[in-house]
């Protein structure tokens, strides 16, 4: 049997806590390897050395926003599902911008939760029918490269200027691994195959701009 998936929930209100660990705990394929209250408790975690498959991040923390922290954790290789009491085109379309895996009101039932966890980890995005319906038309965002982060859209400017990675990493003082990797989810965001589609992706948005 393969190792189970390990979880991190980052929300403040301890009895949707203990709800989420309940019945996470029941499922033999997922491990709730820690519940962190705010953005503090999670850097020190993440400075501490730890690691997880998907985090079940609050957008709303006492100490920040969740928002903020979601490129942090993606660049860790974290799966990012948004668990939220908010429904409205605007949210949802300020945490897509952010770069999360998927999306989850709190009023889902448990096995829809669980489904997104399952989801995002096995390299699909999660959101709920609605909200996909929305995207489809294109009601949440008109820029196609409305789903990357900032940090993603600094490095579709580089490549759209023609520039290796290695320029990149430097240009960004970043390790080149760590610009391979992000481009590497660019595409995957894009549904993209190489850097040349997401230079003509970028430059076809810029002339739609002006």
């Amino acid at each position: 049997m393969p190792a189970p998936l390990n979880i991190i929930l980052i929300d403040d209100h301890p009895l949707l806590r203990m709800g989420v660990a309940g019945y996470i705990e029941q499922e033999p394929d997922l491990r709730l390897t820690a519940q962190l209250a705010n953005a503090a408790e999670l850097r020190a975690w993440i400075e501490a050395g730890n690691r997880a498959d998907a985090a079940l991040l609050d957008r709303s923390l006492p100490d920040a926003d969740g928002l903020d922290l979601v490129s942090d954790l993606r660049d860790l290789g974290i799966k990012v599902i948004m668990l939220t009491i908010a429904d409205s085109d605007e949210e949802i379309s300020e945490a897509i911008s952010s770069g999360v895996d998927g999306y989850v009101v709190k009023s889902s039932d448990p096995d829809q939760v669980l489904a997104a966890i399952r989801s995002v980890c096995d390299g699909q995005s999660s959101f709920p029918l609605n909200i996909m319906q929305k995207m489809a038309r294109g009601e949440l965002n008109n820029n196609a490269l409305s789903a990357l982060t900032a940090r993603e859209m600094e490095i579709v400017d580089h490549v759209k200027e023609g520039l290796s990675n290695k320029v990149i990493a430097y240009k960004m003082t970043l390790a080149e691994n760590t610009v391979r990797n992000h481009l590497r989810n660019i595409m995957e965001k894009l549904g993209l195959r190489n850097r040349v589609q997401v230079a003509t992706l970028a430059l076809k948005e810029d002339r739609k701009r002006h």
